[in-house]
């Protein structure tokens, strides 16, 4: 059994590997020729027109309004909140109301406008990227056996390959124009790499999956493979800002380790001492306690913005170092989820939707591409998953099940291609066909595990030490 899972994970992991080290050596001196093979689909520089309050006002209530309601309405299909909010970003976008109705569109959504949108999305990421970190616990990822070790490398390495070597066709056509073929190749594997940690976590307690031997296997993968994208897609970041940064790419890259190194090797021990200290005192309210929580959140992320990497990832180093006390994070989850959740988090859907633009995707060629993409995406997450899973022993219907719950994408595959966009590594056409490949994947996952019986999964085991719990089943989890 040894011999074969060794002989497995070479098979599985290390061969996607070097055909991906393969493709971006072949791939190096490629050149785009975005700009004459499609429109400019580049974004467009925004206005400096002042914006009234007033329209402000009224895009948050029309945004928090549409996202509640279509989100109430996907519920009903057993979908999750995000799907519903994703989609109401985009009938409020170009895709639907600036074709039926242009100029209601124009009235509510001026030219200039979106820098504001963005400016309060941001700050909902942010808080976003440090809940996942915050609940992404270390254990997690311990004792979890070779199904975990396997399906997780796996899950991460195909996905990789195959979205690398979909870049040699991508590039030429659809990058911006302005980036590495090695940052647009690494991109596309990270962006096809990206399983969505909350939304998965929230599915499986829905399906009473959380206490069986196949969600701690799939919970524990997930971590990995979110963990994994993020550190790629950093690179991508340091690499499409080496033009424009004012260190080096070296320094860039070399000075986030060290941050990191620093957050995890001594913020993280300094944290959980003071927090310790104050809290068996009783010197310190909780007000004072989330004051210091969201400094620290701020302090990272400008430090790791001001590197050349970017404040997300400052703001998910810092969700990191905080104490594991399940006390201590259901309390701060708890603070932050009702603004965040029914507020700035619809608002980043919201001004997603309005960046993408399905009309974009002119002709039968251009939506044969986007179904490539869309197909490549779930055969290297879906495929690669459950083939590890099933050669490390569970069954078929395990193994089908496994890949359908690595497959979902969420809003961490938005906030990826988002990142993408702004840095242009992507055009806007690339970036509409991905935002679809993000709702296709997430969408199918609660139907293909009702198909594959769910049901009878339930009645599989009831391990109490499972890696959820009743503490992990929180609101923010249950958003995305």
């Amino acid at each position: 059994m040894r011999l074969r899972m060794v002989f497995s994970y070479l098979l599985l992991v290390f061969v996607p590997l070097a055909g991906t080290v393969a493709v971006l050596r072949y791939g190096s001196d490629m050149q785009s020729s975005a700009a004459l093979r499609i429109a400019p689909t580049a974004v467009p520089p925004l206005a400096q027109a002042n914006l009234k309050l007033s329209v402000l006002l009224l895009q948050v209530l029309i945004i928090v309004v549409a996202s509640r309601a279509v989100g109430a309405l996907l519920r009903r299909f057993k979908q999750p909140q995000v799907i519903g909010e994703m989609l109401a970003g985009i009938l409020l976008g170009q895709s639907f109301l600036g074709t039926i109705a242009p100029g209601v569109y124009d009235i509510l959504f001026p030219t200039g406008s979106l820098r504001f949108l963005n400016a309060l999305s941001q700050i909902g990421l942010l808080l976003f990227m440090f809940l996942v970190g915050l609940e992404l616990d270390p254990k997690l990822l311990r004792g979890r056996g070779e199904t975990a070790l396997l399906t997780s490398h796996t899950s991460i390495a195909a996905p990789i390959f195959l979205g690398t070597s979909l870049a040699l066709f991508l590039y030429p056509r659809l990058s911006d124009g302005g980036a590495s073929f090695i940052a647009f190749a690494l991109f596309l594997g990270a962006a096809m790499s990206v399983t969505a940690f909350p939304v998965l976590a929230r599915i499986l307690s829905e399906k009473q999956l959380h206490k069986t031997h196949l969600g701690s296997v799939v919970i524990a993968c997930a971590a990995v493979d979110d963990v994994t994208a993020w550190c790629m897609l950093a690179v991508v970041v340091a690499i499409a800002r080496a033009g424009s940064a004012t260190m080096p790419l070296w320094a860039t890259i070399g000075g986030a380790m060290l941050f990191a190194a620093f957050v995890l090797g001594v913020m993280k021990p300094a944290l959980g001492w003071l927090y310790n200290r104050f809290t068996s005192r009783g010197t310190l309210s909780f007000q004072d306690l989330i004051a210091m929580v969201l400094a620290v959140v701020l302090a990272c992320a400008w430090t790791t913005e001001r590197l050349g990497v970017h404040a997300l990832f400052g703001a998910f180093l810092a969700g990191t170092a905080m104490p594991k006390d399940p006390v201590f994070v259901k309390g701060v989850v708890r603070r932050f989820e009702d603004v965040m959740v029914t507020l700035l988090l619809p608002l980043f859907f919201a001004y997603t939707g309005l960046r993408m633009n399905i009309g974009l995707l002119a002709g039968a060629g251009s939506w044969l591409v986007c179904l490539l993409v869309i197909g490549t995406a779930i055969a290297g997450k879906f495929g690669g998953s459950a083939i590890a899973a099933r050669v490390t022993g569970l069954s078929w219907q395990q193994a089908w099940m496994v890949g359908a719950l690595m497959n979902t994408r969420g809003l961490m595959e938005l906030v990826i291609l988002n990142v993408g966009l702004d840095l242009g590594v992507i055009s806007r056409t690339l970036f509409t066909m991905m935002v679809l490949m993000a709702l296709v994947t997430t969408f199918m996952t609660t139907p293909l595990l009702e198909y594959f019986g769910v049901s009878s999964m339930r009645q599989q085991g009831d391990d109490p030490a499972s890696p959820l719990g009743t503490d992990s089943e929180r609101s923010v989890l249950a958003h995305d």
